[in-house]
């Protein structure tokens, strides 16, 4: 059985899952095994990608001076600029993305630029 939490006792939902009423067994000691995501990425790529994204949402509470929370609706899509061919592309393609902010955002999109060269994409392959 799954309950949500409410968005006024969490800033984020929460879903928690009870097990069944009358089970008396005790739980068995999980075997640990890797998950399915970092079956099929690596796990330092992943990581550098959390750090990432961790990185670009204190920089965009920076450039928009305010929480979280509060920052505008916008996607800065890591794999999209990835797939991008160059730089400049890449730099156009944020500088669009950030026209609301009335911040200088050079410095940002140079760093950020730093930050994603060398990176590997993680979108998932296409089935046929």
């Amino acid at each position: 059985m799954a309950a949500v939490t409410s968005p006024e006792t969490s800033p984020q939902p929460r879903v928690y899952f009870q097990t069944p009423g009358g089970t008396t067994e005790e739980p068995e000691t999980p075997v640990r095994k890797q998950g399915r995501v970092t079956v099929k990425y690596d796990r330092k790529e992943l990581r550098k990608r959390l750090n990432l994204e961790e990185w670009i949402i204190d920089q965009l509470t920076d450039l928009y001076d305010c929480e979280e929370e509060a920052i505008p609706e916008l996607e800065i899509d890591v794999d999209e600029l990835l797939d991008m061919p160059s730089d400049v592309e890449r730099a156009a393609r944020v500088k669009d993305l950030l026209v609301d902010c009335f911040k200088p955002t050079e410095d940002f999109i140079s760093e950020l630029l730093d930050k994603i060269r060398g990176m590997q994409k993680l979108s998932t392959p296409q089935k046929k």
